[in-house]
């Protein structure tokens, strides 16, 4: 093997499974990528009943569906408990198969290098990398160079960008009524018909951009199916300067559409990547050298026939590098995306063809976690808590690795690609909202030396006091605090009620017997029990409750507060006294015991100014005891601290 010769890792980790047992796992990378570079890894979920070899049919038709255009399998990870070589060479062997059903066979993957990696669970030793470099050759070779990336949400959209397609699709399916097979036929031949349209030379792809930062942005490029090359390998495409002009499809890069500059506090993410889009234009009306009429053939039915209307929504999502050029992006990845989207559709219909048809969509999500987007389609006949709906998030969850106790893949999770607003601090407020949210990204460090932060994971909206007009000083402060609880678990998706008032919260322990019916409407304070109570009646969600006899003894429950931040990442409310906080997260060294806690402060009745509320300590880490000897936690008071828990589902 050449010396330079090394796998670059770009996911944060490789999925190791939570239990001592084997697996198997699918390396993804890109062609636009340096050569054996892995940005993320699927579970293979489907194994033949025979053995416990992957059944590489049906992880093809899942992974067709799941990974964007730009994505490619590049090799295997087997979790074992023997070291062994030829499990690897085996799991390279799988992967070349998978990557070549994937491309419908249309890949030449002879001299492409796949990469196998191995760990041994039982000796626990670090992954083994190994690099097979054609696929005739039976010896691979071990990796001895291998590079995590430090930043690999830059080294993705960066140079990255996405392009988007949406095409609705309906066309007419006649089948005689004494031959209902014939339907299926008929159907397999329609959907044929309408891929091999996306190629048809007369068909016009028109692309623009979608984020602008004003009015004059790029006029839009119109590329005829003419002009398209469909032969082409990707891995052999021409890259452009990112700068090239001309009117020359070929000579236009995806650069072109995507913003020149972008301000320097934006996040490289998928949300806030360049977009492109796409649309489809067929062009049924040509010109012709000479003036003729408008012709109408009649075909009479042979016998009594019956019509079926077949309706699909593609809407796919691709990446690829800025500097290729616009017109590759479209036939090599647009339109394959939409005839496999087209296929993964039909086949699902199909077995429902002469009943109720389902409804399908495809949604693009970015779970944590993961550095690049992926596409579902999901049926939209039932809701999204029927059963059938839950089994395929839960396949979904095991083969990306995602935790089971939270949803991040419903509809409310999807990849919101419509922003127009790329400056300032957009990302600080929620869509329809006009509570900040996520006030504590912008405070400075804790001073707390060697310490471990653990934080509230996800959003949250700040409440506190006076907010919409509403005079609560003086008494408020658990409620608000309750308040920012209960948006956490919105923006989570965990529920879709509105955040309560305060007059709806006392409504909520009137309703359960809690208080007196007199209770609504007045000032009276709530303190943790109560917060309890209302977490578990409106969301249904469970809380434990810690119960301190002074706060003297809140920073010997550190440790329990970074394991709650690190297992459940819900906000945690304070109350001691007549004061209520909420807590955000923790910074523990556990070598010295040193800590600081992360208070987001209800008691602010200023408007909603980010610098003024982190400036003036309304968001920040405290120093149980600061360094002017004063105590944060009232020593001759007790505490009772509210854990909200994670509702367990998906």
């Amino acid at each position: 093997m050449e010396e330079n010769t090394s796998v670059r890792v770009l996911c944060p980790k490789l999925l190791l499974p939570h239990k001592n047992e084997p697996g198997f796992q699918w390396l993804i990378g890109s062609p636009f990528f340096p050569p054996l570079t892995i940005i993320s890894t699927v579970r293979c979920i489907h194994t033949l009943s025979t053995s416990d070899a992957p059944d590489l049919l049906k992880e093809s038709e899942d992974l067709r569906a799941l990974l964007l255009k730009g994505f490619d399998v590049i090799g295997a990870f087997v979790i074992g408990k023997s070291d062994s070589e030829s499990k690897v060479r085996e799991a390279i062997d799988a992967a070349r198969r998978l990557r070549k059903l994937l491309s419908n066979g249309g890949e030449d993957l002879e001299n492409k290098e796949m990469i196998g990696a191995y760990v041994d669970l039982n000796s626990k030793t670090d992954i083994r990398f190994f690099v097979s470099k054609s696929a005739s050759s039976t010896s691979i070779e071990p990796v001895n160079s291998v590079v995590h990336e430090e930043k690999p949400e830059k080294f993705v959209w960066e140079t990255g960008c996405l392009l988007r397609c949406e095409v609705p699709i309906r066309f007419p399916v006649y089948f005689p009524v004494n031959s209902p097979i014939d339907a299926e036929k008929i159907y397999w031949r329609a959907t044929e018909a309408v891929a091999a349209k996306l190629k048809d030379p007369q068909v016009v792809y028109m692309v623009e951009t979608i984020r602008k930062t004003s009015a004059e942005g790029p006029k839009p490029l119109i590329l005829r199916g003419a002009e398209l090359d469909f032969q082409t390998d990707v891995s052999n495409i021409k890259l452009l300067d990112k700068d090239a002009q001309g009117s020359d499809p070929k000579c236009i890069p995806c650069a072109h559409f995507c913003l020149k500059s972008k301000p320097d506090s934006q996040k490289f993410s998928a949300e806030n990547a360049d977009t492109i889009q796409v649309s489809v234009l067929l062009n049924n009306s040509e010109k012709s050298l000479k003036s003729i009429a408008p012709v109408a053939e009649y075909v009479p039915a042979l016998e009594e026939a019956r019509l079926l209307v077949v309706s699909f929504k593609l809407e796919v999502l691709c990446y690829a590098a800025k500097d290729i050029p616009v017109m590759y992006a479209v036939s090599k990845l647009i339109i394959p995306g939409l005839v496999d989207q087209l296929n993964s559709m039909k086949n699902l219909i199909l077995p429902n063809l002469l009943t109720e048809h389902p409804q399908l969509r495809p949604y693009h999500f970015n779970p944590p976690g993961v550095l690049h987007p992926i596409t579902v389609i999901y049926e939209l006949n039932y809701g999204e808590t029927e059963m059938k709906q839950v089994e395929i998030r839960k396949s979904l969850h095991l083969r990306l690795g995602l935790p089971f106790d939270r949803p991040l893949l419903r509809i409310a999770n999807v990849l919101d690609l419509s922003t127009t607003n790329v400056g300032g601090r957009s990302d600080s407020i929620r869509k329809g909202s006009t509570f900040l949210k996520d006030v504590h990204i912008e405070i400075p460090s804790s001073g707390v030396s060697g310490g471990s932060m653990s934080l509230v994971q996800g959003s949250y909206e700040y409440y506190h006091y006076l907010q919409d007009g509403f005079n609560d000083s003086g008494w408020g402060c658990a409620y608000r605090s309750l308040q920012t609880i209960i948006s956490w678990f919105r923006l989570q998706h965990y529920t879709s009620i509105d955040v309560p008032s305060h007059r709806e919260i006392q409504q909520s322990l009137v309703e359960i017997d809690d208080k007196d019916p007199s209770f609504i409407g007045s000032r009276e304070w709530i303190g943790a029990i109560e917060l309890s109570f209302v977490l578990d009646k409106l969301l249904g969600v469970s809380c434990k409750v810690m119960n301190l006899r002074s706060g003297a003894e809140v920073p010997e429950k550190c440790r329990e507060l970074a394991l709650h931040f690190e297992n459940q990442g819900t906000p945690i409310m304070i109350g001691g006294g007549v004061l209520a906080y909420t807590l955000l997260g923790v910074d523990y060294n556990e070598a010295s015991g040193d800590c600081a806690f992360l208070i987001l402060d209800p008691h602010y009745t200023g408007n909603d100014d980010l610098k003024k509320i982190v400036n003036g300590g309304w968001c920040g880490w405290k120093k149980a005891v600061d360094s002017k000897g004063k105590s944060f936690f009232l020593h001759d008071k007790f505490y009772n601290l509210l854990l909200p828990q994670r509702p367990n589902m998906v």
